[in-house]
């Protein structure tokens, strides 16, 4: 496996653009993406977990359910959620549009939105775009550039990435492209996450190998505690790479979960580093729990909370509250029998073992917390089970952001 460029676009068969509808009006950039397949697809998704969901995301659940989907309209500036029989009649109306400019079934098409809830969703200046964004359409790297910088909101990174594999003696690509930036936590979190096969995979295999990539990516990523109305990952396959079409039992399977699993992985700590206002990528691993369940909990835990992500911020080697963190995630485990360590581009530096404080160089843990990449590393003697989630500090810009985030 290799990474490769051309994003969504890599893979053989698809297509991707983007426009400026005007759907926030105070917003210059592009904000209206489309990706399409010219050959039929199978298809796999997952979608927020909350119970108050966009109208998007209702639309989307239909159509996939027969586990094919050809093509994603998508826009941002506004999440069309909270917004009632309108905003589904918006919804509908986006595939509907999209559809009729692709020659498909509306019900081959994926709606997905991001940006302001509450909002009702202009679909007019949809309409008055749909065929300036079928125009942009192209096959190459700049359509996928056109059509990711149209899903971003307040995004500062792109989140993409594109691999090569071989499978079944065949070589298959996979393109991806995410937004992601703030109301993001476990399990999906305020983002959008696009991916694009030419392997050939049966719908099923498609919607385990999804599965299994965002339980150990996307559910394992957390901002600040807030899960969204809107977040959908969505991932089709063309097979145009000409491999046997993979089943859940193929011999390569595995092979196309790993690619998945990586590329899924990339673009989760993307979105961690990229979090609003957040200035540190922060990786909590946990080794040694009794299960890779456990392990989890507990790094979730510790990602989560407010006190350990603001002395990340201030650099403060404040082992103590990674301790409490630890203690109230619920799992059970022995408190004597931790240690703890930072560990950057500058070094690794112990700071807690068997639950008690040991000598340390509270400058040369400054210096290991003021890079831009950090790690917490928990061990304990339980058992086998590990795990790790990213995270990022807590600053002052998250709360500036966040204040003024619907002018």
């Amino acid at each position: 496996m290799k990474e490769i460029s051309g994003g969504v676009c890599a893979p053989k068969g698809f297509m991707a653009g983007g426009v400026r509808a005007g759907i926030k009006a105070s917003s210059p950039k592009k904000d209206l993406a489309l990706i399409y397949s010219q050959e039929r697809c199978n298809a796999a998704a997952l979608f927020t977990t909350n119970r108050v969901k966009a109208a998007c995301v209702q639309v989307t659940q239909e159509h996939i359910a027969a586990g094919k989907i050809r093509a994603i309209i998508a826009n941002s500036g506004n999440a069309n959620a909270c917004t009632g029989q309108a905003g589904m009649d918006a919804a509908h109306r986006m595939a509907q549009l999209a559809a009729d400019a692709l020659s498909i079934s509306p019900a081959e098409t994926a709606v997905a939105s991001t940006g302001v809830i509450g909002v009702p969703l202009p679909v007019s200046v949809i309409e008055n775009s749909i065929g300036a964004l079928k125009d942009s359409l192209r096959s190459d790297e700049q359509g996928h550039v056109d059509a990711l910088e149209a899903i971003m909101t307040t995004d500062t990174r792109k989140k993409e990435i594109a691999v090569g594999v071989t499978i079944g003696g065949k070589t298959a690509r996979i393109g991806a492209m995410a937004k992601g930036s703030g109301m993001i936590h476990p399990n999906m979190a305020t983002m959008l996450c696009f991916l694009t096969t030419d392997a050939a995979v049966t719908s099923e295999a498609l919607d385990s190998a999804l599965r299994r990539a965002a339980g150990r990516s996307f559910n394992r990523l957390t901002i600040d505690g807030d899960t969204s109305t809107n977040d959908m990952a969505l991932i089709m396959a063309n097979g145009e790479a000409g491999n046997q079409p993979l089943t859940v039992e193929s011999g390569d399977y595995n092979i196309f979960c790993e690619a998945l699993d990586y590329v899924c992985t990339a673009l989760a700590r993307s979105m961690a580093r990229d979090g609003e206002g957040a200035t540190k990528l922060v990786t909590v691993t946990v080794l040694g729990a009794s299960c890779e369940k456990d392990a989890e909990t507990m790094a979730k835990s510790i990602c989560s909370s407010s006190l350990v992500k603001a002395a990340l911020f201030g650099s403060d080697a404040n082992w103590g509250r990674i301790l409490c963190a630890i203690g109230y995630s619920g799992v059970e485990f022995a408190p004597e029998k931790i240690d703890v360590s930072f560990i950057s581009r500058a070094g690794e530096i112990k700071v807690c073992k068997d639950g008690g404080p040991v000598p340390f160089s509270e400058e040369k843990a400054r210096l290991i917390l003021l890079e831009d990449e950090v790690e917490i590393l928990v061990r304990l003697q339980e058992g086998s089970g590990e795990a790790s989630v990213f995270g990022c500090d807590l600053t002052y810009d998250y709360v500036k952001i966040n204040g003024d985030y619907r002018s």
